[in-house]
Formats: C-alpha cells, sequence, structure tokens
C-alpha cells in the first residue's frame, strides 16, 4: 500500500471531483507546476492508487429510472458455490455493484432498471438461476438523497 501525503490526497481528491482536468488545471488547484503534478498522477496510476477514468452517467437521462438493491442469500457456502455465484454475478451487465456481505445475507446487488417489468424478467432470467441461491429479497429506492462522492481521504 502506498503512503499518500497531503499533495497526494488533494491530487486524489481533484481528480474525483473532476477527472477531466487537465493537467495545468491540476497542479495550479494543487500547487504544483505541471511535471511534478503529471508525475505524481502517473505514479499514483501505476500504484494502483488510481484505477481509471470513466463518465457518470444520469440513469434518468438514459431511461433508467427504476433502482433496485437485492439482497442474495446462498443455500450453501461451499468454495464452489461461492466462486460459481460470483462468477455468475460477474457476467451479468444489469448489476452495476455487488458486495460481499457479512450477516443475514451473503450479496447486495444494485440493478438499473427502466422499469418494473423489465426488472421482473432479469430476477427470472438471472437471478433465479444463480447456483446454491436460498433467497432473493429487494428494496426499490424512491429517490437519490446523496450520490455518489468522493472518498474522504483526510
Amino acid at each position: 500500500m502506498r503512503v499518500l501525503d497531503d499533495t497526494d490526497k488533494h491530487i486524489l481528491w481533484e481528480l474525483q471531483q473532476n477527472g477531466r482536468l487537465t493537467n495545468q488545471e491540476l497542479a495550479d488547484r494543487v500547487g504544483l507546476s505541471p511535471s511534478p503534478c503529471l508525475r505524481r498522477v502517473r505514479a499514483l496510476e501505476e500504484a494502483g492508487v488510481i484505477s481509471g477514468y470513466r463518465a457518470v452517467i444520469d440513469p434518468h437521462a438514459v431511461g433508467m429510472n427504476i433502482t433496485a438493491f437485492v439482497r442474495i442469500k446462498m443455500a450453501t457456502h461451499t468454495n464452489a458455490a461461492v466462486e460459481a455465484v460470483e462468477e455468475h454475478l460477474r457476467a451479468i451487465p444489469d448489476i452495476t455493484e455487488a458486495y460481499v456481505l457479512a450477516g443475514d445475507h451473503d450479496y447486495l446487488l444494485k440493478i438499473v432498471t427502466p422499469s418494473f417489468e423489465t426488472y421482473e424478467q432479469f430476477l427470472r432470467d438471472n437471478l433465479r438461476t444463480m447456483p446454491a441461491l436460498a433467497s432473493i429479497e429487494t428494496t426499490f429506492a424512491f429517490g437519490n438523497t446523496k450520490e455518489s462522492s468522493p472518498l474522504p481521504l483526510g
């Protein structure tokens, strides 16, 4: 694990706010000249601290109006079952996030879909066919009170 100094944290904060900043804009914001700023960004990328850049899309702008959070419980937890379930989940593009949980459920999934009908079809085609499935519980979000936000790097 790379130890981050205050300048690294400032660079990461700024890039989380706007990943499209030019190197010059970033350097100005963090108080460096362009060359050292670029070297730091490249070092953060090479160390795996910055794992990529992407566009953030408003789901409603592209007709994805339903957000479902799905809790999955497995019937068995053998290594083979866990590997099969996780491979199955990774192969489904409709799942935008998936987490392994401690507690009553084994996985938490986030699914964004155009309608309740498409969610039902997704459930039938993708989740109910999952190996070692014991139960599925779905909660639908009415709205989002806080968008994905930058990591608090302190």
